[in-house]
Formats: structure tokens, sequence, C-alpha cells
């Protein structure tokens, strides 16, 4: 009997390359589509050197519906996961109309596809930022929803699109997953976070400082009613928020209707802890200023993930110093990205 093959949409990106590996390691066949607008080809051919497996991949937007249909002809695909979409809070504000298209717009795209293939089985990626400011920490699932900012208004939309589908029509599996913070990198060193430009997330701007490739870390807003002032967020190692989407499309099967999972290691860390963890655990000064706070940015927000635990199995494993390690391993070793 074939092994069951999972579609991964964005698989070339930082959460799906780590994905793909883990699938591959448990014994799925993987197609990966992307359109490789912040990611790259060279993550999937290091995938490859890890798992010693080969990545079938298509270049393909979301958007395109006639590519996409031709692909759900060609497979027949047991389920999928959707990362595919942009992920920035702060550039969000600044252009949402392309937030809303590739996001909204993107993802009803693929659930038209999957319908019109019958296909029913979806996991998605999306993000804490759909507790907008939360009232109280931890957060659980059944927090008010609300959001500060387009990317996470996509997310929630999305979400609600989804949920919409599944009363609709009979059939439907859709997990949805709201990550925390990821950070970390493979242990190999091989694949890694690499975003283009200027990094919209703390942990590789605090590394390419380190690294030398910038002189400093912008600290947005110091008078935030937290431990030191600093925004505190649930950072969580990228290997085991890729475990959780293994072990979602695993028990999929068994979880009718819309299920929502919260991942995170309910502990919260500040900006300012970040950094002197990163600086014990790679032994390099991280330099930086205090900046105005950015439009959209909360206090403080961490997970309540036991319900992970119970309906999935699934609990994050690894601690800040390993996170640190490994981000550290894969900047120093690929000071470039995968440039290097």
């Amino acid at each position: 009997m074939s092994a069951p093959k999972i579609l991964v949409t964005g698989g070339a990106g930082y959460i799906g390359s780590h994905t793909v590996v883990l699938l591959l390691e448990a014994g799925f066949d993987v197609v990966v589509i992307d359109n490789l607008s912040n990611s790259s080809m060279e993550s999937l051919r290091r995938v490859e050197q890890i798992t010693a497996k080969s990545v079938v991949f298509h270049k393909i937007d979301i958007r395109d519906r006639k590519r996409l249909e031709d692909l759900f002809k060609e497979y027949d695909f047991a389920g999928v996961i959707h990362f595919a979409g942009l992920k920035a809070v702060g550039e969000s504000t600044q252009i949402p109309l392309e937030y809303y298209e590739q996001n909204v717009y993107g993802t009803v795209n693929l659930l038209k596809v999957m319908q019109k293939f019958n296909c029913k089985r979806i996991v998605f990626s999306s993000s804490a930022t759909v507790y907008g400011d939360p009232a109280s920490v931890p957060i659980t699932e059944d927090f008010p929803t609300s959001t500060t900012n387009p990317y996470g208004s996509s997310k929630l939309y999305i979400e609600e699109i989804m949920r919409d589908l599944a009363k609709s029509e009979e059939g439907w599996n859709i997990i949805l997953l709201r990550y925390f913070n990821p950070i970390g990198a493979h242990k190999s060193g091989l694949i890694g976070e690499d975003p283009e430009g200027i990094p919209n997330n703390l942990m590789p701007f605090i590394s390419q400082v380190a690294v030398g490739k910038r002189e400093k870390l912008a600290v947005f807003g110091d008078d935030y009613p937290t431990v030191d002032g600093t925004g505190v967020r649930d950072y969580i190692h990228v290997v085991d928020l890729s475990d959780a989407h293994v072990k979602a499309i695993q028990k999929i099967e068994k979880l009718n209707g819309v299920s929502t999972f919260n991942l995170g290691t309910q502990k919260g860390f500040s900006v300012l802890q970040m950094v002197q963890a990163f600086e014990k655990g790679s032994g390099k000064s991280v330099p930086y200023e205090i900046v105005d706070r950015r439009p959209g940015d909360i206090a403080e927000c961490w997970a309540d993930a036991s319900l992970a635990y119970e309906k999935l199995g699934w609990k994050a494993q690894r601690d800040l110093d390993e996170m640190v390690e490994d981000t550290w391993h894969w900047q120093s070793s690929n000071p470039e990205g995968y440039e290097s």
C-alpha cells in the first residue's frame, strides 16, 4: 500500500521545510508547492540532504486556480498542510491589500480546488495574533478573538471561512493550529529561518546582529507592563511546531469538523531575556537600542497548550537553551542564510 500523499503549500519556507523533513521521516509522500516569494529552493535541496529522500516540488502560487487544478488532477492527495502566505505583522499594516489577496483570496482558491476534487482534510497555519490584545494570560482556545493588524485579521478571516465551509458541507476535517512564536532551526544546521531583507521577527534579528550582519537590534518599546518593560512572547522551537503538524495530519481523520489548537511552550520570555539567553548561548554580544513601540504589538502573549496534548498527544519538548543553540548553529553556519 502506498504512503498517504500530503500537499504542503509554502513548503519551501521556514516552518514548511522543517515540517516536510518530519513528514518524510514519518513515512508520508510529500508534494511541495511554493511561489518562492520569501523562500528558497535551496531549503528543499537541504531537506533532501537531511532525509536522503527526494522532494516533489512545483512552483505554484495558490492564487493560480488552473495550476492548482492541474496539480490535483495529477496527484490524489490524502490531505493538505497549508502554510503559504505573507506573515509579517509590521509589513501588513503598510500593504494590507497584499495580505488579504495572498492570504485570504489564496486560501479561498485552494479550498475551492480541494472541494472540487473532494479532498476535505486540511491543517491550517494560523496564529496567536487572532487573540488580539488578550485580557489575561495564559491564552486558551476559547478566548475571544480580535486582531490588532491586517496579518492577524487575514488569519482570523481564514479561520471563519473554514468554519463556514465545514458548517455548509459535511465531510470536512479541518485543524486550525494557532502558533505562538516559532524560533530555532534543525539540529543539522542545514535549514533554518532565512527572511528576505530586514527580519520582522526577533530571533533572526538577534542572530544576524550576533553574526555581524546587522549593527544592532531595535527593541520596540520598553514601557509595557511586563517584567522589564519589553514585550513578552511564548517562543517555540520550530521542530516542535513541525511535529504538531505531523501529529495533526495523523489524527485528522478522527477529528470531524473544525478543531482549534494552541501551539506554544506555556511560558513567556521578554525581548531582553531573549537577548541575554542568546548572548549566553552564542558567546556573542548583541547590542540593542530601544525605539518606539510598533503599531499592532501587544504587551504579553503566551499559550495554554493543554488541549493539543489531550487531543493530538503533542507538547513542546525543547527548552529555550536548545532553541538558542540551534538558532546560532544555523546562523553561524549560514551567515547569509541560503545564499551562504
